[in-house]
């Protein structure tokens, strides 16, 4: 890409007036980041021709706001994964060697390939050099982006090879900065990387339409458009009751790549067993994948046709907790505009009403092999429901894709109770220690516990039994589960039976002043015992306490035995006090 100088600018606006080609819009396959090529490590791109376009502005890392254009002109965009991590080499090879080509490559891995117009986070490396000729990625190239310079310059068009990770999806833009369209060839070499997929292609599998008259065949994986002949000349069908008119591939109008073909036969199919057989087709090979590889020739699937007859639902899908739909499975799929969307098409009964609101299809091409059937609330009881097929209120019924009603022959499934995780417990009170046992009813089928106590300790039974500190705060949590239903409750329980005595009071008093205890006593406490050397008292509090004057100092023991008589539990404390002979100050 060159440099464009404000004078520069001012040509290139004038010679888009007269050039309104330059300002169109990119709209070939494989010009834009959605339709890319695919790719293969071991072959060689050769790109003769390259539609003049813009494709829009683009974010180049250290360059962007260098006074250069960045945009993907004259584009074309080439899609790869890494299958080995490593480093990517790969050469830009001009047609014409006096042709400005420059390059840039995203990490695109789980996003929108359009995401590289918009997310700048995804750019692996690049070059937008402005001098002509070969440009790539190798072992000796920058160390950098290099941006947009003079056609005359030497700056490097060589980017040092960027490492690739096993397992991300990439797409290299090669952007053709001179307004030709002269071509290209496009080279992978030099690198240590894996970007040649690993898998050999193979048919996968073969399926006949309800008339007969076509077969619809998978592929392994995704085979290159331009390898397979409009007149299936490819394919036959063993016994060769019929031959092959006709084959088209699957979105090859937006890609260059398919894994789905349907195959038309002159005449339909009896009833009975075939096999589809791939051979070279007039164009002198089988199917080609990205890499060239061929599918092996006489290679074989088989496949059966019957002539279409009415089916039932096939299954219901297993249900979980309390459902308020079902899913129904059948061995057809279904015509997505003959499903009532009321759910008129289905009756569903059990041990207690169930009303049907609504049904749809998972719908692909109007065909789907699923229809979930929703009710006005879930169920909550334990049963064997049933759920029929019928004709909905306008009449109509639910037809297969080969035209036939789906047969009214009911089919149960069956729900589970909701459970709860309530628990109770008991508690045999200590001292020091609490033994508590706690239990849960195990209704509604529920065979599965999972107690913690206080984030840490955990148990798997019913009725577990634990001990806990007299004085804690204590979390338990229970998580019950019948299988299908689960059910989680917490509690946090407090203990506080632990007997604790204690008082305060001051530790030295005046002689005339009265002592006053103050009991902090705490715990499940129903008795107090004072002693204080003159005395006793049995209160919780007792009335202050005046000592006798003696005119010396003195010292008394104050002590307090706190009781819980019910469990039998007792705790005591003693404080000294001093009682002084005067507090008289002299002056």
């Amino acid at each position: 890409m060159l440099l464009k100088p404000g004078i520069i600018i001012l040509i290139l606006i004038l010679y888009l007036d007269v050039n309104p080609v330059l300002g169109q819009g990119c709209t070939a396959l494989g010009q834009s980041p959605s339709t890319a090529f695919p790719v293969c490590g071991t072959t060689v791109f050769e790109q003769d021709n390259v539609p003049i376009c813009d494709g829009g502005d683009l974010f180049v890392p250290g360059c962007s706001g260098d006074n250069a254009d960045y945009s993907n002109r004259n584009p074309f965009w080439y899609r790869f994964t890494c299958y080995a991590s490593g480093t990517l080499g790969f050469v830009i090879t001009p047609k014409d060697s006096g042709d400005d080509y420059d390059w840039q490559l995203y990490d695109i891995t789980g996003l929108d390939p359009n995401q590289v117009f918009t997310n700048r986070t995804i750019i692996v490396s690049g070059n937008w050099a402005g001098n002509p000729g070969n440009t790539g990625a190798s072992a000796s190239g920058a160390n950098h982006i290099q941006c947009a310079s003079t056609y005359t310059g030497t700056e490097p068009r060589f980017a040092k090879m960027p490492d690739l990770i096993v397992g991300h999806e990439y797409l290299l833009l090669v952007s053709h900065f001179t307004e030709t369209q002269s071509g290209y060839d496009l080279s992978f070499a030099g690198g240590s990387a894996v970007i040649t997929d690993p898998k050999e292609p193979h048919l996968d599998r073969a399926t006949a339409s309800c008339d007969g008259k076509k077969v619809v065949l998978k592929l392994n994986k995704k085979m290159k458009c331009s390898s397979i002949t409009a007149t299936g000349s490819e394919f036959s069908i063993i016994p060769s009751v019929t031959t092959v008119i006709s084959a088209e591939a699957k979105n090859c109008n937006s890609s260059f790549d398919f894994d789905e073909i349907t195959i038309t036969l002159a005449n339909n199919l009896p009833t009975g067993n075939y096999q589809l057989v791939i051979n070279d087709g007039t164009d002198v090979n089988t199917l080609l994948d990205n890499c060239e590889r061929a599918i092996p020739a006489a290679e074989q699937t088989a496949f059966s046709f019957f002539i279409p007859t009415p089916i039932p639902i096939d299954s219901v899908a297993r249900v979980g907790c309390a459902p308020d739909e079902i899913k129904l499975y059948f061995s057809k799929k279904i015509n997505c505009s003959t499903i009532a969307a009321n759910g008129t098409n289905f009756l569903v009964t059990g041990p207690t009403p169930v009303t049907v609101i609504s049904a749809s299809g998972d719908c692909t091409d109007g065909l789907s092999d699923i229809i979930t059937v929703k009710f006005n609330s879930p169920i909550y009881t334990k049963g064997t429901y049933t759920v029929t097929p019928k004709l909905s209120v306008n009449g109509g019924a639910v037809i297969d894709e080969c035209g036939q009603v789906i047969q009214p022959q009911p089919v149960n499934f069956i729900t589970s109770d909701t459970v709860s995780a309530a628990f109770t417990y008991n508690n045999d009170l200590g001292c020091r220690f609490d033994l508590l046992t706690f239990s849960h009813n195990g209704a509604h089928d529920v065979n599965n516990w999972n107690w913690i106590f206080n984030s840490n300790q955990t148990f798997t039974t019913r009725s577990p039994t634990i001990t806990l500190p007299a004085s804690s705060i204590n979390t338990v949590q229970l998580t019950v589960t019948n299988g299908i239903c689960t059910d989680v409750a917490n509690e946090a329980i407090v203990l506080d039976n632990e007997v604790k005595a204690g008082f305060d009071m001051p530790d030295v008093i005046c002689p005339e002043d009265k002592l006053v205890l103050v009991n902090t006593s705490a715990g499940l406490i129903n008795t107090w015992r004072w002693s204080y050397s003159i005395g006793t008292s049995p209160l919780q509090t007792p009335e202050p306490i005046l000592f006798p004057t003696n005119n010396t100092e003195s010292l008394y023991t104050i002590k307090l035995v706190a009781t819980n008589s019910t469990i039998g539990c007792s705790d005591s404390v003693s404080k000294q006090l001093k009682v002084l002979d005067n507090c008289f100050i002299a002056v």
